[in-house]
């Protein structure tokens, strides 16, 4: 269990394998809720190599000094993570000057 937001991690590992590597973290918010986003790669035992990029956005809840997971959504492609950029980019309203 994680008691800082710093040790949250989506590394998973079985019989000294890394199944779910993560390469990036990025902390959205912190507190007693925290939202943190991972850039991560999951083993494909068939292949025994790490499959494309995966992003996966979760939130915790501080509770009794440590982090529990709470919910997660998995953007599945670069692709797909590619459209929410686009459409976040025409929600957001222009800055004045530029």
């Amino acid at each position: 269990m994680a008691e800082t937001v710093e040790e949250l991690t989506v590394n998973y590992e079985e019989e000294g394998v890394v199944l779910c590597k993560e390469l990036e973290k990025h902390v959205l918010t912190k507190g007693a809720w925290a939202t943190v986003m991972f850039l991560y790669q999951d083993f494909n035992r068939r292949d025994e190599e790490y499959g494309p990029l995966k992003v996966t956005i979760r939130r915790y809840q501080k509770k009794s000094g440590n982090y529990i997971s709470r919910s997660k959504f998995n953007i599945s492609s670069m692709a797909q993570a590619q459209m929410m950029v686009e459409t976040l980019q025409g929600w957001m309203p222009e800055e004045e000057g530029k």
